[in-house]
């Protein structure tokens, strides 16, 4: 982890803004993301069975607690550790959304689920399992449907330790199982792999 003083986290954290609202006029799709001193843009280029994935989890997790709001592609933020992020989906509680913000709070959000790309599942997989603890995120759910893997792993219970804030718990599931995820019970019988010859 790169040491940053507040004022340089503030600055690289106000640039990302600058280059997310750039991103918005243009005619791609773009995610700009921090970590550890780093602005990651991306290009998005969702699939098909990405977004399905995505809308699927989304509609299970609002059916069991209507009173949370399950938000794809929206920008959250920590002020705490200047960490910027754009989940595929993060579930908050309604009452705790502010439709004035440029992002939402970290420390808000009940659980993010990340569904892994073609191409840039390592983000999911490496990255962002070590930025959420340190976010405040207490639940993240990664959803892997390459046609090697097809799995759903759920990390919870961060908390600090000698190799900082990490997730303490994980636990692994496969497609077509009932994932428990925090006060969710997620039905991935319904979620679609990335074709073979992808």
């Amino acid at each position: 982890m790169a040491d940053f003083t507040p004022e340089q986290m503030r600055r690289m954290h106000d640039f990302a803004e600058q280059l997310a609202e750039l991103a918005e006029h243009h005619e791609d799709q773009w995610k700009v993301q921090t970590t550890d001193g780093r602005i990651f843009l991306t290009m998005m280029s969702p699939t098909a069975p990405h977004g399905l994935n995505v809308v699927r989890l989304r509609r299970q997790i609002e059916a069991q607690t209507p009173e949370v709001m399950a938000l794809n592609d929206t920008n959250m933020g920590d002020a705490h550790t200047g960490l910027t992020k754009v989940p595929d989906l993060m579930v908050v509680a309604e009452e705790d959304t502010d439709d004035t913000a440029k992002a939402v709070n970290s420390r808000d959000v009940l659980m993010v689920v990340e569904v892994g790309s073609r191409t840039n599942s390592l983000t999911d997989i490496r990255d962002k399992l070590y930025d959420y603890p340190r976010m405040g995120v207490p639940l993240y759910v990664v959803v892997d449907p390459r046609k090697d893997k097809k799995t759903v792993t759920v990390h919870s219970d961060p908390s600090a330790g000698p190799d900082g804030i990490r997730f303490r718990k994980s636990f692994p599931y496969a497609f077509g199982d009932s994932v428990t995820a925090g006060r969710w019970t997620l039905d991935t019988s319904s979620l679609k792999s990335y074709p073979a010859d992808w």
